[in-house]
């Protein structure tokens, strides 16, 4: 396709998956059941950590945490007793285990008694020179294992700074930074632009994006994924990442 052609295509994508339907087939419906800024960060980042695999088991398994913080996750993460921890620890989304869910629960205490949002964990330091959110991304993982350093749950929250493409991280920002009227992201966040997004890369988008000549590296790594939100950026510099729906939506409902 020429660029106007396959800039219209995006848009029309776009303009497609990123409505409301978008939300009940999604791991985003799972912040969308609260109001509260800090309830919205807390149980965004769990949805979006176990956002691998069929979205079904995502989106089940995720609610089962929220509701054994008794469906207020921010309360629950500043309060929590060693006995309140008890169900956590038997919990099991393939790989994240109950080990693995207790020491996100102690994380994000530890944080939420540092800062006020997770955003400021996010952003403290950044600087809205920033070419992207490369590194905010390497300077919350680092506050969030400042507990532990050599916990085996380091695997469940990517670094970006050895080259991981960090989708799941990514995804998260583009929910609490993106801006618009469609409302599946909510842009409850202000100290990272929508320009300063990386677009969520995984399989699928990546197998799409090379369809569509969007990507021409092999791999998907960090490399890969700044190249494609550079692409995207010739079509909206201000807001590249919202053509994550129209990639998203292609490669998984419509197998192109």
């Amino acid at each position: 396709m020429e660029q106007r052609e396959l800039k219209d295509f995006l848009e029309g994508r776009v303009m497609r998956y990123n409505s409301a339907e978008f939300i009940d087939t999604d791991p985003v419906q799972v912040p969308h059941l609260f109001f509260k800024k800090e309830d919205i960060e807390i149980s965004g980042f769990f949805a979006a950590t176990l956002a691998w695999g069929q979205r079904v088991t995502t989106v089940k398994n995720a609610l089962q945490l929220i509701s054994w913080m008794d469906n207020q996750p921010h309360d629950f993460v500043l309060n929590f007793s060693e006995k309140d921890l008890i169900p956590f620890r038997r919990f099991v989304h393939r790989t994240f285990n109950g080990q693995d869910c207790e020491y996100f629960l102690w994380a994000l205490k530890n944080i939420y008694q540092e800062f006020p949002s997770l955003e400021m964990a996010f952003t403290e330091g950044f600087s809205s020179d920033e070419k992207n959110v490369r590194q905010a991304l390497i300077q919350f993982r680092q506050r969030f294992f400042a507990l532990q350093p050599e916990t085996r749950s380091g695997k469940h929250v990517s670094d970006a700074g050895k080259n991981s493409p960090a989708k799941r991280l990514n995804m998260f920002l583009r929910w609490m930074v993106r801006k618009d009227d469609r409302g599946v992201d909510f842009g409850i966040w202000n100290n990272i632009k929508p320009s300063q997004l990386i677009c969520p890369l995984d399989i699928h988008s990546g197998r799409v994006a090379r369809r569509l000549g969007l990507l021409h590296r092999s791999v998907n790594d960090w490399k890969a994924a700044e190249m494609l939100t550079s692409s995207l950026a010739s079509f909206d510099a201000g807001d590249p990442v919202k053509y994550d729906f129209a990639l998203f939506g292609l490669g998984i409902f419509e197998k192109f």
